[in-house]
């Protein structure tokens, strides 16, 4: 099939290059110049592991090209938009305008028959308001949402865990929705890929339900180990023991210094101040809690490293192992592991920071931090040692090499991630998240 896909951000620059990768023939859009620029020579502006390769590959087919001018977007027969939806300044509602300013812009190059595709996670009630724009064009909206894991997601695409289709309301234009996803998804069909098909709204929630009832985990075993603090308890044993319950399961079970990135924290605010605009703020009012036992999280690591500083970080060398907000990812956005660097060379701490990918995009929101170009480098003379991003790298450190560098001998782990009898066996005084 030829395909659209308007704008080529991390979803967007993914979406492109696994449509490209099985075979369809695909056109990205997106204003910035430079990154169009980045992506037509088949290198990717983010770090995703698998993209490079997809994307030069795709480029070299000629299955995969990029423009910066939306008329290059006509002739094909699905658009899809992926744009971000940022939250609002001031607000916790999610920013539309570039979803709006991109369906507006592809207007006058969409035909009769032509599907445009939703796939930004939206407010509820965006798709059906959308859709009143296409319709004058012959063109019909239906919406997909995405499911991508952050250092997975080019997996996600090509063989996701879920199709779910938004359908328009009449069966027409619903027919023809269908009919296109299934030609452009025939192969997860062919193996077996579970399919909801659904009309806009239900769609919608889809995603941001998901992404509130991760979150919650989150925070719920987060709240566990607040408790666990206090009562010299252990959350990970904890965790442990509940997770063989079926019902509730092991993963996102893992207390630590909290969930960030670019969509669980502004995903969950959004569905908050929507569902207080549809009059049921009440119904989602536990997020509001959700969030804040996140961001506790990230001040309780914090706590701890000046705890055990004897109560000041002030001119206390400290090692940051992590800025992104998850591994194998270089995504710093709303990321746990950035606030704690940040927060403790508040303090005046002398905070050396490093992460394997992510400090370009670290130091280009934080420049007051310094950081270090290797993890060595950090830790030389560190009085403290604090991880907060789970890096393969970081969890096989060994213990007894790092005391030959640090001048201190304490590590706050911040994700519960170390191995703690190997730490403490080296002599190392072993600070975790609701942890004896």
């Amino acid at each position: 099939m030829k395909l659209s896909v308007i704008g080529c951000g991390y979803l967007g620059a993914v979406h492109a290059a696994a449509m490209a990768s099985i075979g369809h023939e695909v056109v990205g859009i997106d204003v910035d110049p430079a990154k169009i620029e980045a992506l037509s020579a088949g290198r990717s502006p983010i770090f995703e592991p698998g993209l490079p390769e997809l994307l030069l590959a795709g480029v070299e087919s000629g299955r995969l090209r990029f423009s910066t001018d939306m008329a290059d977007a006509a002739g094909a027969t699905m658009h899809f938009v992926a744009v971000g939806t940022p939250q609002k300044a001031g607000s916790n509602a999610a920013d539309l305008r570039y979803v709006d300013a991109a369906v507006t812009a592809l207007l006058p190059h969409l035909s009769a028959g032509d599907v445009v595709v939703g796939k930004s996670t939206v407010p509820v009630g965006t798709a059906a308001r959308l859709a009143e724009l296409v319709a004058p064009t012959g063109a019909v909206l239906a919406w997909n949402p995405e499911f991508l894991r952050e250092g997975f997601a080019v997996q996600d695409t090509i063989a996701p865990d879920r199709l779910v289709y938004g359908l328009p309301p009449t069966p027409e234009d619903a027919a023809v929705a269908r009919a296109a996803f299934d030609e452009v998804y025939a192969q997860a069909h062919s193996t077996g890929t579970p399919l909801v098909a659904t009309g806009y709204s239900t769609a919608e929630l889809v995603k941001v339900a998901a992404n509130a009832f991760l979150a919650t985990k989150i925070s719920f075993i987060n709240a566990m180990a607040e408790i666990a603090e206090v009562t010299d308890a252990d959350v990970t044993e904890l965790a442990d023991a509940i997770g063989y319950d079926a019902r509730i399961g092991r993963r996102f079970l893992n207390a630590g210094v909290g969930f960030g990135g670019g969509c669980l924290p502004k995903d969950i605010r959004a569905f908050t101040a929507r569902a207080e605009e549809l009059g049921r703020g009440e119904s989602v009012a536990f997020l509001k809690e959700v969030d804040a036992i996140n961001l506790r999280r990230r001040q309780r690591v914090i706590d701890l490293v000046v705890e055990e500083l004897g109560g000041s970080a002030y001119q206390k060398r400290v090692a940051v192992l992590g800025l992104a907000f998850k591994p194998d990812s270089d995504d710093v956005r709303d990321s746990p592991a950035l606030d704690v660097a940040v927060g403790l060379n508040g303090l005046g701490a002398v905070v050396l920071a490093f992460d394997p990918e992510a400090v370009p995009n670290a130091r280009r929101l934080h420049p007051q931090l310094t950081f270090a170009d290797s993890a060595e480098q950090a830790l030389a003379d560190a009085d403290i040692v604090v991880v907060v991003t789970e890096w393969k790298a970081f969890r096989a450190l060994d213990p007894s090499a790092v005391a030959e560098l640090t001048a201190g001998k304490t590590i706050v782990d911040g994700r519960n991630c170390l191995d703690v009898d190997a730490w403490r066996g080296a002599g190392w005084r072993y600070v975790g998240l609701g942890r004896p």
